[in-house]
């Protein structure tokens, strides 16, 4: 996948330099460390890899004519700064259980088999934070997924609570679905977008 530039954006590959700004922005900044410094120290050498691998992952999956699946950065284009990162996951839960994706006669109160998708993700640093940037990147995204990928429905999934996604989610267009089973507990909001021309047309 190349980079994709947005009005105020780049989307780019990783490189390794990129260590310290998406430590700060996924680990430090989460503040699910607790501002520990052995955790933040071990949560930055466990970053360190996942960056490493995000790294090889890109010409991996080429390679192997698979989905351009993994994280991106997100870069502001005027200064050059990374300011979060997004990208697709494949991911695999009981969607059949969401109403939108339910087949035809299915039980509503009955788990279900798991099936795939393409899922969205994106992160975005606090300090950069309700300016529209996880909008502008998640539509720049959707763009590419739906017009080079050709895909059919992409999602994104959430917890009830985390309401600045699921605004992000209405703004992307895509339709909310909330589990009505208990589990997966991480399977709660799901925003759904099937494939529609009139998105991809020029604003």
């Amino acid at each position: 996948m190349p980079p994709i530039e947005t009005g105020r954006l780049l989307i780019r590959p990783f490189v390794p330099t990129d260590l310290d700004a998406i430590h700060q922005i996924l680990d430090v900044e989460s503040g699910d460390n607790g501002g520990d410094a052995v955790r933040l120290m071990q949560a930055k050498q466990e970053r360190q890899q996942w960056l490493a691998w995000s790294v090889l992952n890109y010409s991996a999956l080429a390679n192997l004519y698979q989905p351009p699946y993994g994280d991106r950065a997100i870069v502001l284009r005027a200064s050059g700064e990374v300011i979060g990162a997004c990208g697709f996951a494949p991911v695999m839960l009981p969607f059949a259980q969401l109403p939108a994706l339910r087949p035809i006669g299915a039980a509503s109160d009955q788990p279900a088999r798991n099936t795939h998708e393409m899922g969205l993700y994106w992160e975005v640093s606090p300090r950069h934070q309700r300016r529209g940037y996880a909008t502008e990147a998640a539509s720049a995204l959707i763009r590419y997924a739906f017009t080079t990928l050709n895909l059919q429905r992409i999602v994104a999934n959430t917890t009830y609570d985390n309401a600045a996604s699921i605004g992000v989610m209405r703004k992307l267009g895509m339709a909310i679905q909330h589990n009505p089973l208990p589990e997966p507990p991480y399977l709660q909001i799901v925003g759904v977008l099937e494939y529609n021309s009139d998105l991809m047309r020029d604003p």
